[in-house]
């Protein structure tokens, strides 16, 4: 009893050290980071990675009430099966939310993705070039619910986010999918990554390389 009371400390300090260390190691990455950074030198691998490995950011689309200005909101998304992404966005809307109901008026839309919150950029700024990010513009489209390719998407969304099985069936969430136009992505210094859709969706994960 006196040597537990006389090493106290360290057994608290112990505790909180294991604590930082495992807690850290859970919640430094995103949920489905067991794919290795690529090289920035890859444009394309890495656009995908990026992509695959986030599970939310910023869907911005045309608010028609606020005189065309852009209207930008958190949303979850997911681009396939954990690990077996495509690198299209499929997102769970409502059109009781602004987002879906700008989207239903003009399609145009934009998602921005940042690596930050991956924990994959130490403890840089997020707005440092190295710390990557991603903007993904084309046309955010509500796909038919009987189609084979909207019940693969919820299959997709709901493995990245189980808590959207528990969405009120009332709000009446509907799939969407942005049909990406243009690609914007800085990863390293120099500017943007000069890099084309075709260039973006033919890159599939296998093809992801290790982190330098």
């Amino acid at each position: 009893m006196n040597l537990l009371i006389r090493n106290g400390k360290s057994v608290v300090n112990f505790v909180c050290f294991m604590l930082i260390v495992f807690g850290g190691s859970v919640h430094s990455r995103g949920l489905l980071s067991s794919q290795d950074r690529p090289k920035p030198s890859n444009a394309a691998p890495f656009a995908r990675w990026l992509v695959s490995q986030s599970s939310w950011g910023v869907l911005s689309t045309i608010a028609e009430d606020l005189g065309g200005a852009p209207f930008g909101n958190v949303v979850s998304f997911s681009d396939g099966l954990p690990n077996e992404g495509k690198g299209i966005p499929y997102f769970y809307l409502t059109s009781l939310d602004p987002t879906a109901r700008y989207a239903l008026k003009d399609h145009r839309s934009s998602f921005t993705l940042s690596e930050y919150p991956l924990g994959t950029c130490g403890k840089i700024d997020p707005e440092e070039p190295t710390c990557s990010k991603i903007t993904l513009t084309g046309k955010l489209n509500e796909l038919d619910a009987k189609s084979e390719e909207a019940e693969t998407a919820k299959k997709a969304l709901f493995a990245k986010h189980p808590d959207m099985k528990k969405w009120p069936k009332d709000h009446s969430f509907q799939v969407y999918k942005l049909d990406i136009e243009e690609i914007f992505m800085i990863n390293f210094y120099g500017g943007p990554k000069p890099l084309t859709v075709d260039e973006y969706l033919r890159s599939g994960m296998n093809k992801v390389t290790a982190i330098m």
